[in-house]
């Protein structure tokens, strides 16, 4: 029996295709999300960390430009969501603290800030006195640190739930599949085919299923692996107040080591980085790795509960900047997020509807189009809606 087509078919139940099913639903199309992992992916996997100012690096301006514009979008979906649901996705302002070990730490965290006050960004240096006094439970050995007062982490589990609960509520409808191929009516996409052999069909596809988005496109996306741990603290030490205030960045041995606090206590400890393929395994040397590290930045984790262990597969592209635009007419790509997916999910979803409505998105996204990494001149898909008039 043939499923009742949609406006716009959107692969990935992530929290960019979660953001964007609930943008286009609120906009008035039926809308439908197919996803094979019950929304259990990358974005589950995540530490919730938005970061616009310690993830700039160099070479990396339009990327700290987009991460930027990303942050007052986000905030207000966020407030809607929360609104409109009662549940919190437990926000935080705090901000980040990045810390340094050694001299050579302290150089390489000078050099960073400096590139990053240059680009306007707000920073705060600090002795290693007074970045113990922020966080009292690190180590003794910090030599100094860098506050980074404009950072927020989010709850993403919390935030990927009420994101699926707003969404159902405006109508959008899930589907437990994997997509294995795209259908095709002419030169149009016109919907999807599953493992199961079933087909799908819709006005407009929105591929944003990570780092399998390559699986069905011709784009430069790949998976890196990440390990990330989650750890609860204790009540006996919470009952002396807050172990952590705020999200802790490190370099321990060379790799780097950050710490994220939750509102109920629980602290994710992340993460590795490998380029291992679509291997999702959890290894007990990535585990052990995680928790020297933790211990190396603050000596009191060795106390805390272990909760979980987990892995997913991050987006990544050549250039660690997501990939937006149209592919073809019928196809729109919001993927290769990479380590800012859930930063960047509200802003995607209101480029993804302009996109479906046949307009262009804000000019900050302009340097990310598919076509940046195509060796002919890039060959932009006509301006027409791709889902004429479902879009209000």
């Amino acid at each position: 029996m043939a499923a009742q087509p949609a406006d716009v078919l959107l692969v990935g139940g992530g929290a960019i295709g979660l953001a964007a099913a609930y943008r286009l639903a609120e906009r008035g199309a039926r809308v439908q999300v197919v996803d094979a992992s019950g929304g259990r992916g990358a974005s589950w996997a995540a530490a919730g960390m938005l970061a616009p100012v310690t993830e700039a690096a160099f070479g990396e301006d339009e990327l700290t430009r987009l991460n930027l514009a990303a942050v007052p979008v986000f905030q207000r979906l966020v407030a809607q969501l929360q609104e409109r649901t009662g549940h919190s996705v437990g926000l935080r302002t705090e901000g980040t603290l990045a810390v340094a070990f050694n001299s050579d730490d302290r150089a390489a965290l000078d050099r960073l800030t400096d590139f990053r006050t240059g680009l306007g960004l707000s920073t705060q240096r600090l002795s290693g006195a007074a970045t113990r006094a922020l966080e009292p439970y690190l180590a003794a050995g910090v030599r100094g640190g860098v506050l980074a007062a404009d950072d927020l982490s989010v709850d993403n589990r919390r935030y990927l739930d009420v994101l699926r609960q707003a969404a159902q509520a405006a109508g959008v409808r899930f589907v437990a599949a994997e997509v294995t191929g795209l259908l095709r009516g002419g030169s149009r996409v016109s919907g999807v085919r599953t493992a199961t052999g079933a087909e799908l069909t819709a006005g407009a596809v929105v591929l944003c299923g990570g780092a399998a988005t390559g699986t069905l496109a011709d784009v430069p996306v790949h998976p890196v692996k990440g390990q990330i741990l989650r750890l609860a603290v204790p009540e006996r030490l919470r009952a002396a107040g807050p172990v952590l205030t705020r999200t802790v960045r490190g370099i321990v041995r060379g790799g780097e080591i950050y710490l994220v606090p939750r509102p109920g206590g629980e602290v994710v400890v992340g993460a590795t980085s490998e380029q291992q393929g679509h291997d999702t395994g959890v290894t007990a040397g990535g585990v052990y790795e995680l928790l020297r590290n933790a211990y190396e930045l603050l000596p009191i984790s060795s106390e805390f509960d272990f909760v979980e262990a987990r892995a997913g597969s991050r987006p990544g592209t050549p250039d660690n900047g997501p990939i937006l635009g149209r592919l073809a007419d019928g196809l729109v790509l919001a993927t290769g997020h990479y380590r800012n997916g859930i930063l960047l999910s509200a802003l995607t979803a209101d480029a993804v509807v302009a996109l479906v409505a046949g307009e262009p998105p804000a000019p900050v996204w302009a340097p990310f189009s598919p076509g940046r990494f195509s060796a002919d001149p890039p060959r932009t898909a006509p301006a027409e809606p791709a889902a004429a008039g479902l879009i209000r």
